[in-house]
Order: structure tokens, then sequence, then C-alpha cells
């Protein structure tokens, strides 16, 4: 059974749907210590979502079911991590029209470029969204920009998202040279 949230945050934000929007699913439990960036951005944006542990190889029947019934209970978009292999996103995105976006998962031997692999080479009509190697932050700031088409509050929130971002760049002592060492903008020298 799918973990589900939904909590006070979305509901305060004005976006409180009555199922989740995003499935984030993992291959093993050890893929969520990556996955949890994903679930943090979207509890951040207020945007209800489940995950759940879903193995392509181990669970199969359990990963055709999530993706053939996932349309049909609201689910919009799937964030799927693996590692190794990593067939869980490429074997969602066959099973249902969904959007499916891939985040390759670091493993000990090869640091995530297997994974990588295996989720961004898709044959052709089967495409999967990759992230980056450990990327699950962005996958979460993928699936809230596909989910902001269609659900305004959700644009709005990301926007915001994103112009924090700038902000926080733009304050940082680097960005106004303060730091000993750095410059800050060149300005073109004069020549007499």
């Amino acid at each position: 059974m799918p973990r589900v949230s939904r909590g006070p945050q979305s509901q305060r934000r004005g976006t409180y749907h009555s199922h989740p929007l995003v499935g984030v699913l993992g291959g093993s439990k050890s893929d969520f210590p990556i996955l949890e960036k994903a679930v943090a951005i979207l509890t951040e944006l207020g945007i209800p979502h489940e995950w759940m542990v879903v193995s392509a190889h181990r669970t199969p029947d359990r990963l055709f079911a999530y993706a053939e019934q996932a349309p049909g209970r609201g689910i919009e978009v799937i964030i799927a991590g693996a590692g190794g292999a990593a067939h869980l996103p490429g074997m969602l995105a066959a099973k249902t029209h969904l959007p499916v976006i891939g985040v390759p998962i670091p493993t000990e031997n090869l640091r995530g470029l297997d994974s990588l692999l295996s989720i961004v080479q898709m044959p052709k009509g089967i495409p999967v969204a990759t992230v980056a190697i450990g990327g699950a932050e962005n996958a979460g700031l993928l699936a809230a920009q596909i989910l902001a088409g269609r659900y305004p509050k959700i644009a709005a929130r990301v926007k915001l998202f994103r112009r924090a971002q700038t902000d926080g760049v733009l304050q940082s002592p680097e960005a106004k040279g303060l730091v000993a060492g750095t410059r800050g903008p060149s300005r073109p020298s004069r020549k007499s």
C-alpha cells in the first residue's frame, strides 16, 4: 500500500486534492534516502503525493498494477528511482501513458553511471525524462512544472520557489564580491 502525503500544508495553500497527483516509487528501500529529496520538494510546494517500494524484478505484478491503475486514481506524474540495472522507470513508462521521470540512484560499483544509462537509453516511443544521478530534487521540480501547466496555484508556487533560488544566489557574499580573494563583477578597463 502506498504511503500518501496530503498534509495540512497543501490544505493551507489551497490545493488540497482528495488524491495524490504524483507517485514516487523506488526499486528498494535503499533508494529512498535519495528519493526523499523529491518528496521534500513536493511537500514544500504543497503537491499531494504518495510513495512506495516497487521492484521491477522482484515485484513485477505490483509494478504493472501500479502503472495501469495510477491514472484512474488521479496520479498525473510518476517519479521512479532505481540503481544498477534500473529497469523500474522504463517498465513503468511501458505500462502507462503518464509522464515518468527517472532518477538514477548512485551505486557503489559504477557510482550510478549504470543506472543513468539504463534509464536514459529507452527505445523509441517509450520516453522517460531523466534527471542527473541522484537528482531527485530536480525530479520533484520537474513533476511540479509538469503539473503547473494544469494547476495555476502550483505554477505560482514554482515561480516563487525559483525566485527564492535566484534571490538566494544574488544575496550571497560571493555574488556580491564580498568574500576575500574574490572580485565583484568585472568592468571593462579604460584605455588612456
